[in-house]
């Protein structure tokens, strides 16, 4: 049994453990979390109306695009670590070898505890629907709490793991398919096409606006390529990646679009743009309190799953660069019976708990706009450069029709970026640029890594 074990580990100690079931779970379960149903007020006050199903529509063709490039990149380079390894081994033989993982990393200090922590603060709104005096204080109590209940969960084997992913990956579409499912009982076409006037009216508020409704669509599809993060602990990664990464987001576009014209159909948008707890009021008004009740427990059920696959996947950024000279040592330890990289998730679970003290609607934006530069334009960059330059890594999935995915990703994501309003672009420019300053100091007192 013991040799067994031995054979299917990866380079680095872990288990290859995760098939297409378990990693399209892990995927959905991240990208369907308490987003949607805190983010649709969000995205329709962007617009001002039921137009901002343009804003879904242009996010779930940017995700589909961009998973092409995921898909590519983890496919030739299935190790643990996703972004990292990709721009490690793209880039190894330049001299922007070093720099640009690091500033990877640098961003990630930033922007994925924050991701997180977003999950974290919308379960304790949701937790408010019955707990209706709740202050601040006791807000931030809960979402570290949920956030204590996440690492717990974490803390075990692998293959653990899988199982439970796929036990919460159900849970979550039981609800998605009860919310949906309940919206064809008083469904209102009239409701759900009430456009205001000037709706289509194509001025620069309504391409602000539109950028908005996607910078809002693209953080609730954020977790299509999450077992990306986990690649050395799945089977067949140059297969099951890419249909892992394809499934999740055509079913989570489906889910998404078809669950924000229900609820619209049944709350008039105006008040819908209003409400804390769209879901469980959509539901009131269909069944009656009970309904928004029960709804309201399957949501928070619902979060933590995300978060549970959200915080299984970055947990190894920081081991995978610990391994490779990129970050403490420390980090590149394993548990020594279960086989998972326990500091690198003691330290992940807990800045996410500190970042879930902020506001939900800024922790929202900062992480998007921390992260486009370094992580998803890079990405772009590294698939060109790795057909043009680096001949010698294979790559078992290629991007269909390229360049024009390729292309139709860079303009989503720098038009996500631009219209994200100035402190937050100021930010990710400032998160940027203080990251080569870092390298720089970092680099003039440390020996490269071997």
């Amino acid at each position: 049994m013991n040799g067994e074990h031995e054979q299917i580990k990866e380079r680095y100690g872990l288990v290859r453990s995760f098939g297409l079931l378990q990693a399209t779970a892990l995927n959905m379960s991240n990208m369907v979390g308490v987003g949607p149903f805190i983010t649709i007020p969000l995205i329709i006050a962007s617009m001002g109306g039921p137009q901002c199903m343009l804003g879904w529509a242009l996010g779930a063709l940017l995700a589909l695009c961009d998973g092409m490039i995921w898909s590519e990149l983890a496919a030739a380079m299935p190790g643990s670590g996703g972004t990292f390894v990709y721009l490690r081994e793209t880039f190894a033989k330049t001299k922007l070898g070093r720099l640009i993982p690091f500033l990877f990393i640098w961003q990630f200090i930033f922007s994925g505890p924050l991701e997180i922590a977003s999950g974290y603060i919308g379960f304790a709104h949701y937790v408010g629907y019955f707990w209706r005096s709740m202050g601040e204080w006791e807000i931030r109590a809960v979402a570290a709490g949920a956030g204590l209940l996440v690492i717990g969960l974490l803390y075990r084997e692998i293959k653990e793991v899988g199982k439970l992913t796929v036990i919460l990956w159900s849970g979550m579409i039981v609800t998605v398919v009860w919310v949906i499912g309940s919206g064809f009982l008083k469904f209102d076409l009239a409701r759900a096409t009430d456009f205001p006037p000037g709706a289509w009216s194509f001025s620069t508020g309504f391409f602000l606006g539109l950028g908005g409704a996607m910078l809002i669509a693209m953080y609730d599809f954020l977790g299509y390529y999450d077992i990306c993060y986990v690649a050395g602990e799945v089977r067949q990664p140059e297969c099951v990646i890419p249909r892992a990464i394809f499934l999740s987001v055509i079913f989570v576009s489906l889910i998404y679009a078809v669950m924000n014209l229900c609820i619209i159909g049944v709350v008039p948008w105006r008040e819908a743009m209003e409400s804390k707890y769209i879901a469980s009021e959509y539901m009131e008004r269909i069944y009656g309190g009970w309904a928004g009740s029960t709804v309201t427990v399957m949501i928070l059920w619902t979060s933590i799953a995300s978060v549970f696959a959200l915080m299984l996947g970055y947990s190894r950024i920081p081991y995978a660069a610990a391994l490779d000279g990129y970050f403490f040592k420390p980090f590149a330890k394993l548990h020594p019976k279960g086989d998972f990289p326990h500091i690198s998730l003691l330290t992940i679970g807990g800045l996410s708990i500190v970042a879930s003290l902020f506001p939900l609607d800024q922790v929202i934006a900062a992480l998007m706009t921390g992260r486009i530069l370094v992580q998803f334009i890079g990405q772009i960059v590294a698939v060109h450069f790795l057909r043009k330059y680096r001949t010698d890594i294979a790559r078992p999935f290629k991007i269909w029709l390229y360049p024009i995915p390729s292309l139709i990703a860079m303009v989503g994501w720098t038009y996500v970026f631009a219209t994200a309003g100035g402190i937050f672009i100021l930010y990710g420019l400032l998160t940027l640029g203080a990251g080569v300053a870092v390298f720089l100091f970092w680099k003039s007192r440390t020996a490269p890594a071997q």
